[in-house]
């Protein structure tokens, strides 16, 4: 079954963070959507396989050492958007 999640990390964006992390993750469990760096957070709009999502979620939850999120806020998506099978990182 097909999910989408808009999904707020709260964390201090960087690059590193959102392409060697978020997007290698994303592209991993066969996720599209967007991630963007705003402010102290990071927005992510994430589509898949329920599954997939929430192997996502499991990942972004533990972090890496040097990027541990203080807060992870989900809210349902409704898809509105064609992703066209990618995830993008929007800086």
């Amino acid at each position: 079954m097909k999910q989408c999640l808009k999904i707020t990390v709260f964390i201090k964006p960087s690059e590193e963070f959102l392409h060697d992390f978020v997007r290698k993750y994303a592209t991993k469990f066969e996720l599209e959507g967007t991630a963007q760096g705003v402010g102290e957070k990071i927005e992510l709009i994430a589509c898949g396989e329920k599954e997939k999502i929430d192997l996502f979620l499991d990942v972004l939850h533990k972090g890496t050492a040097k990027y541990k999120p203080e807060t992870i806020e989900l809210e349902p998506f409704f898809k509105e958007k064609d992703y066209r099978g990618v995830f993008r990182v929007i800086e």
